[in-house]
């Protein structure tokens, strides 16, 4: 009878360890999906950043076409939006409520091309150095962006950049104590085993082995629990939203299952090893403690 409860409680033990780890892997696991989240927005938003060139009257279609190429070359630009005379006329037409050839007897607009930027380039100084050289074409005769609007968005990515890394380190440092505890307290409880394993000569690494092998176990299956957690939820966040495929991809949720899977395995097993060593090397009387 003895013995069966002890395997009884032996099971509850793993069972709880492994519920424990899970949960806090599964928040680790969020923690990882939004950060890169956050991060994939952040791009998006910088991208749709339109800079604005406009030609000279002498530019024609053609040129302007060519110009679009070109620029479609650059490492620096993401696409190239090309509006023609006419398309400029019609939207001027349609936002102004009247047709400026009426009174002009010509369509005074001439073509322009939004650029769309890389992420890494949407900022002031890259800004600058990209309107200089656009401006040096001498079919360019302007180019326009919001450069308050580019300061105020990578000020706030900046901020929200150091509060979600900030967020990070200390959910990252509840998840390391966490699951330390928890191999801990799995561990306490067979602290007698491993001190009279000692007595009888038993060697650490054999003494260690058991426990690593538990904990390998635990780990795997609180990593695999805590995979089909997240996996499961992206799937109804996409399900929910299709758009959001777009900002939670398919790498990013292979990043997060992997990270987690890595993980739990090293964490349970590190925890572990750290722990039986602890009681390894302690004095019989401080069992009691």
């Amino acid at each position: 009878m003895p013995r069966k409860r002890k395997k009884i409680s032996l099971r509850w033990q793993a069972l709880t360890s492994t519920i424990s780890t899970t949960l806090v892997l599964v928040l680790m696991g969020l923690v990882v999906i939004c950060a890169l989240t956050a991060n994939r927005l952040s791009e998006s938003v910088r991208q749709s950043l339109t800079v604005t060139v406009m030609t000279t009257d002498e530019t024609t279609d053609e040129a302007a076409r060519a110009l679009q190429q070109k620029l479609e070359q650059r490492p620096w630009v993401k696409d190239v939006n090309y509006i023609s005379r006419e398309q400029a006329l019609h939207e001027q037409t349609e936002a102004m409520g009247l047709d400026p050839t009426e009174f002009l007897n010509q369509n005074p607009f001439n073509p322009l091309l939004e650029v769309h930027l890389m992420a890494d380039y949407a900022c002031t100084d890259s800004l600058l150095w990209i309107s200089k050289r656009l401006r040096s074409n001498p079919l360019v005769s302007d180019v326009v962006y919001q450069k308050d609007l580019v300061e105020r968005l990578n000020s706030n990515l900046h901020k929200a950049t150091y509060v979600l890394l900030g967020l990070a380190a200390l959910l990252g440092l509840v998840t390391l104590v966490l699951i330390n505890n928890t191999v801990r307290l799995s561990v306490y409880s067979r602290r007698f085993l491993i001190h009279t394993m000692r007595l009888v000569g038993a060697s650490w690494g054999f003494i260690r082995r058991p426990f690593m092998l538990r904990a390998l176990w635990i780990g795997l299956t609180a990593g695999f629990v805590a995979d089909g957690i997240l996996l499961g939820s992206i799937h109804a966040l996409w399900q929910y939203d299709p758009t959001m495929q777009n900002y939670v991809t398919l790498p990013d949720v292979g990043l997060t299952t992997l990270s987690v899977m890595v993980c739990g395995l090293l964490l349970t097993l590190v925890c572990t090893f750290i722990s039986v060593s602890h009681y390894l090397g302690m004095r019989e009387s401080k069992l009691y403690e």
